[in-house]
């Protein structure tokens, strides 16, 4: 199941979070980087200005598993 917010794209999870401004954006992908870090799953990230997106999968998986659906719904909540 996809999490709420996400759709599976080129079989990866994939989510546009809009924020503020530039600053906002480099704060909220530092969360997402602590996250990563402290689970050792990293994802493909993208910043243009206020606009951040992610996308979760595993390439050893070739494509989504759980543990990528957990991941994009606990970034969803930063």
């Amino acid at each position: 199941m996809t999490p709420e917010g996400w759709t599976e794209v080129d079989n990866a999870l994939e989510r546009t979070f809009e924020v503020e401004n530039f600053v906002d954006a480099l704060a909220f992908v530092n969360r997402v980087g602590e996250l990563a870090e402290s689970e050792n799953h990293h994802p493909d990230i993208a910043i243009h200005y206020n606009r951040v997106t992610l996308r979760w999968w595993t390439h050893t998986a070739g494509g989504v598993t759980d543990r990528d659906r957990e991941l994009a719904e606990k970034s969803g909540r930063l």
